[in-house]
């Protein structure tokens, strides 16, 4: 847990991504994503339900997701033998607030078809937006919460958003119709698989919160992981998404004490976990598509390394899967 006289004061995750929310629809255009506005006035940008979006939209909206607390870049890997020819840079001087108070997909928002009048709806929010609503008990162990006239949320869902939907972010994130964005990242998109994957830190961190890893220990986190291919629908995208981060993610962690770095070496990765050593896709099935089945061990980078303030020491857990990933992305007909 971390009280609210540790959380960095003065830091507004919806008015450090606000610039960049901007430049999000100020170059919709360049950008391959569609802009459009509710008849109350509230922004949503399509980056691949009905358009194709980019990766560099998907970059722009995984800062976003971070609150405007991170960055988050494409590499090309030069390497003789890459992992992966693609990966992604993610790295922040403020973990907690950036990846479990913004960046973490935590807020649930759904719709019965009755009120959607079609079918129903659901998504997982992600984004600034999420603490200025509050509505999760995270927020309460981080003791976190915005407060900004405008704010940003980010839905991983294959369709956008019913008004229904829209008038309950509006009401629990007090804001005016008008000062609300919302951008709309099919997984299965080029901009959904980004920003999906750029989520690799984050993970590291909702992992040691599970463990119960005091969160004011952790104070830097850096990681990459690959980025593959966006897939052809929702299911196949999840697996590669995903096994990019537990079999190829890498994760390096700042914290203050060796007590917590030598724990967190040893337990954080997703080796430690009971369904490791299987795509994702191929567990996910095994539970009958019920994510909540699963491990939640197994949602954990590969490797990491853990550097301890108190000792200058740096401890190393896990390893890529190189074999997993080359045997599921070799059958698209890519060589490394």
């Amino acid at each position: 847990m971390i009280s609210s006289a540790t959380t960095p004061s003065g830091i507004s995750v919806n008015a450090s991504s606000e610039r960049l929310v901007a430049q999000l629809i100020d170059n919709a255009k360049r950008l391959s994503v569609e802009v459009t506005k509710t008849h109350a006035g509230t922004v949503i940008v399509d980056a691949g339900v009905n358009c194709a979006g980019s990766a560099e939209a998907g970059l722009l909206i995984a800062r976003i997701c971070m609150g405007g607390l991170g960055h988050v870049a494409r590499r090309i890997a030069f390497d003789p033998q890459p992992l992966w020819p693609s990966y992604l840079e993610v790295h922040t001087s403020n973990p907690v607030i950036a990846c479990l108070g913004s960046q973490y997909a935590g807020w649930s928002l759904s719709a019965t078809k009755e009120q959607t009048g079609g079918k129903k709806f659901f998504s997982l929010g992600s984004g600034p937006a999420r603490a200025l609503a509050g509505k999760e008990a995270l927020f309460d162990e981080l003791g976190y919460r915005d407060r900004h006239e405008c704010g940003a949320l980010v839905m991983e869902v294959d369709r956008l958003p019913p008004q229904v939907v829209i008038d309950k972010v509006l009401n629990d994130c007090g804001l005016a119709p008008e000062n609300l964005v919302i951008a709309v990242t099919p997984t299965h998109s080029v901009a959904g698989t980004v920003q999906v994957v750029a989520r690799v830190v984050e993970v590291a961190m909702h992992k040691a919160h599970v463990l119960g890893v005091p969160l004011e220990e952790i104070v830097e986190g850096s990681g990459s992981a690959p980025l593959p291919p966006p897939a052809p629908d929702g299911i196949e995208a999840m697996g590669r998404t995903n096994d990019a981060i537990l079999y190829g993610g890498r994760v390096y962690l700042t914290v203050k004490s060796d007590a917590a770095a030598k724990r967190l070496a040893t337990e954080l990765p997703s080796s430690n976990a009971r369904d490791y050593g299987r795509p994702f896709a191929e567990i996910f099935k095994s539970f009958n598509y019920d994510f909540y089945q699963i491990d939640a061990g197994l949602f954990a980078p590969a490797e990491v390394w853990i550097s301890s303030l108190e000792s200058g020491a740096t401890y190393h857990g896990g390893q890529v899967n190189k074999a997993l990933l080359d045997t599921q992305w070799r059958a698209l007909g890519v060589t490394a």
